[in-house]
């Protein structure tokens, strides 16, 4: 799913993996042992009369690139020039697509192609689980999230397209109407049943959270405006969690969620403030077609109790991008059983 540099690396042009270079290699290495070794055999036979000391010197130097060349040495001197370009050339593959791991990643539609791409109109989301041995330790987010922090525990992408002829004023309106997650179901592939993912949820006027109020209105969801709701997931409780709108055009809607009190199974303590990160892009494609792209990020510290579980974490995904697309959440089929 990466954006390899195509050109850079010719071994990417189906002439098989890392694996094969190195069975090829060492067979290689094998034939060229076995050749020069009976090649020097030979040659030593033929040549054992007339050797001397100082030519066997001469032949020595040959290999470390001075002194002239020595008959019954060139075998090996090739033996180990061909092993040594051989080396360079498994070198330059082994770069070559480090340099590729390098370049690849989840990449939001920030002025250029999503990772993953999108599917078409007819499909299904493409949702990819991403793990930090795949992306590295301090694997850093794209600058247009607007995320801080290197790393993460869990790492996932929804790219989809979706029918909507209602306009971004709809959009807009349901990305503040925060009552209605309330409700939300997804696969639970624990228990193999749908079940309810947020069984309350509702704006509040400060960060506190001390105070109810009614969803946001269209006047109050504007670019670069903060606005807070409490949210309650079905395993890691309530949370405050800050609502930011990042843009909000006619044509394109982006704005993330994060939280900022701590979350917590029963009394364990899951993911603390700033450490559940989501973003979400809503591109106009045609007059009723939109894009859809979301990637949800769960920090480096976060509780080892939510490390892993993908089919859970997909679900969930799913479920978001059914709620803002106007598809029913509990819709057969699941995402991931």
């Amino acid at each position: 799913m990466g954006r390899e540099t195509w050109e850079a690396c010719p071994h990417e042009w189906g002439h098989g993996s890392l694996k094969g270079y190195a069975t090829a290699l060492r067979r290689r290495i094998d034939e060229l042992r076995g050749g020069f070794r009976r090649e020097r055999i030979l040659t030593r036979r033929r040549d054992a009369e007339s050797l001397t000391f100082e030519g066997a010197a001469q032949g020595a130097a040959l290999c470390h690139g001075n002194g002239p060349v020595r008959t019954d040495a060139g075998g090996d001197c090739r033996y180990h020039q061909d092993v040594r370009f051989l080396s360079l050339c498994c070198l330059a593959v082994l770069g070559c697509r480090a340099y590729g791991y390098a370049q690849s990643g989840p990449q939001p539609p920030c002025g250029v192609d999503s990772v993953p791409p999108l599917p078409s109109l007819a499909d299904s989301p493409a949702v990819k689980f991403w793990g930090p041995a795949e992306l590295g330790a301090n694997w850093r987010p794209p600058t247009c999230t607007g995320w801080t922090g290197e790393g993460f525990s869990t790492l996932v992408t929804t790219a989809a397209r979706f029918y909507h002829a209602s306009g971004m004023e709809d959009l807009l309106r349901q990305s503040g109407a925060i009552s209605s997650l309330a409700g939300m179901r997804y696969w639970t592939t624990t228990h193999k049943k749908w079940q309810t993912l947020i069984p309350d949820a509702y704006a509040v006027t400060s960060v506190q959270g001390n105070q109810r109020r009614n969803d946001f209105t269209l006047d109050e969801l504007k670019a670069g405006k903060v606005l807070y709701f409490q949210q309650e997931d079905n395993l890691s409780g309530k949370a405050i969690f800050r609502l930011h709108i990042a843009e909000a055009t006619p044509d394109r809607l982006v704005f993330d969620v994060a939280n900022v009190t701590l979350m917590r199974y029963l009394i364990i303590p899951l993911f603390h403030p700033g450490e559940m990160q989501s973003i979400y892009y809503l591109d106009r494609e045609s007059e009723d077609v939109w894009r859809y792209y979301s990637m949800a990020r769960t920090g480096k510290n976060a509780s080892s109790l939510t490390i892993g579980h993908e089919a859970s974490w997909v679900n969930r995904s799913v479920a978001f991008f059914r709620h803002v697309a106007g598809i029913p959440t509990d819709q057969e089929p699941p995402a991931a059983r």
